[in-house]
């Protein structure tokens, strides 16, 4: 389990740093909906291999969504940059996805 940890530590603050950029430092992106939803999704991905059963990757994976939420307050700070109700949907898939994967393939 160590090597999980150390790369979700690593992504996490690969995603928050992305998150949290000034808007002028960043290129135009192609889809930010979809960069957030593959973002979250990778990060849930990584959480469900580090607590593989239920109910403890059901915490992971709130503590995903609340950090979401978090970037997404934080934003608010952060010049050209603001909260966003449709990023936080899109980490909100995501995440979602992964735990519906998961579930199906525990019941496999």
């Amino acid at each position: 389990m160590g090597w999980e940890v150390l790369v979700f530590g690593l992504a996490v603050a690969a995603v928050a740093l992305g998150c949290l950029l000034p808007a002028g430092w960043l290129p135009v992106l192609p889809n930010d909906k979809l960069l957030h939803f593959l973002a979250f999704a990778g990060l849930s991905a990584l959480a469900a291999r580090i607590a593989p059963a239920w109910p403890q990757q059901g915490y992971w994976l709130l503590g995903l969504l609340v950090a979401g939420w978090l970037i997404e307050v934080l934003q608010k700070l952060v010049p050209g940059r603001n909260f966003c109700w449709q990023d936080l949907a899109a980490n909100a898939g995501g995440i979602g996805a992964v735990g519906a994967a998961a579930l199906l393939v525990r019941a496999i």
